[in-house]
């Protein structure tokens, strides 16, 4: 089947895993996604929680979906939202933003579960240094569609018919797809790129076992039916084909390899705005970090 295997590589934080299938020596980018991170499923003892504490971005979205679980975003805009499953937080970096990430006081009173995705999209040409931004779209704003044993959540752009309400950059197809054993959904062919990434389950893509946590890259233009052979959750994701390379280096993406040496010399040296309500401890610059394409 003319399908690209990308698979994870596991980072153990403690607490829980994260499995990382982009950026990827096999490919970098599938439409705008330019960083797929699936976390956990893990839980939390009382007392535990995630601390992510603030770190830079410049030239891309971030975007944070949940399984399960709560966190607390706080940025250098002043933003202070609370993402639960279901719901959206879309966070443009642009020329410049720093955020945490942390689990809330409440959750780390009860103990409580952790799992969900975080991607990255790179902006498109002419967009990378547009203004920072932050967007929380609620579970209920964005759509689903029910089939037999089979509901679609679309996280990002059109699929099936209709259309989040989510701000794209670029065009950007983006949808949690939960699926009971046996049940089925076509995956159209709309987009330049897609990409297929089973996060939990079994589930098979025209009859081929797809391998739980990897990214499957899809053929352009294919139609094809994906299939749970268990209780499955499954994320669509892909959009435009980028004509212009982009650059990783640790949290910074751009086009420009002289932008994101700046963006290192601006952090080293606390030129970046602070986070609003999380002012005290920072994520030094790594030497050599685990995120990085040739730069």
């Amino acid at each position: 089947m003319n399908m690209l295997l990308v698979k994870p590589t596991s980072h153990d934080l403690g607490m829980f895993k994260v499995r990382r299938t982009l950026p990827s020596k096999a490919r970098i980018m599938v439409g705008p996604f330019i960083f797929v991170d699936q976390f956990g499923p893990a839980h939390f003892e009382i007392g535990q929680g995630m601390d992510v504490r603030p770190h830079p971005h410049i030239n891309l979205a971030t975007v944070t979906y949940l399984f399960e679980g709560a966190i607390d975003h706080r940025d250098s805009l002043g933003t202070y939202a609370t993402i639960r499953p279901g719901a959206l937080n879309l966070m443009t970096a642009g020329s410049g933003i720093v955020h945490s990430e942390r689990t809330p006081a409440a959750e780390r009173v009860s103990g409580s579960p952790i799992s969900g995705m975080q991607t990255w999209l790179a902006l498109p040409d002419g967009m990378e240094e547009i203004d920072p931004a932050f967007e929380h779209v609620a579970a209920e704003q964005l759509p689903q569609i029910e089939g037999e044993g089979a509901t679609a959540r679309i996280i990002m752009g059109s699929l099936w018919g209709v259309t989040a309400p989510t701000t794209q950059h670029a065009e950007t197809i983006y949808a949690d797809i939960a699926l009971n054993a046996g049940a089925s959904i076509l995956i159209d062919a709309q987009a330049d790129e897609r990409a297929i990434l089973v996060a939990m389950g079994e589930a098979s893509l025209d009859g081929q076992q797809l391998e739980t946590h990897s990214l499957y890259i899809l053929q352009p233009g294919v139609p094809m039916t994906l299939r749970a052979r268990s209780k499955a959750r499954v994320m669509l994701l892909g959009g435009e084909a980028f004509k212009t390379p982009r650059h990783v280096w640790w949290n910074f993406v751009s086009s420009s390899r002289d932008r994101i040496n700046q963006a290192k010399d601006d952090w080293k040296a606390g030129r970046f705005p602070k986070v609003s309500g999380d002012e005290v401890e920072w994520i030094p610059i790594p030497e050599i970090p685990l995120t990085r394409s040739e730069i």
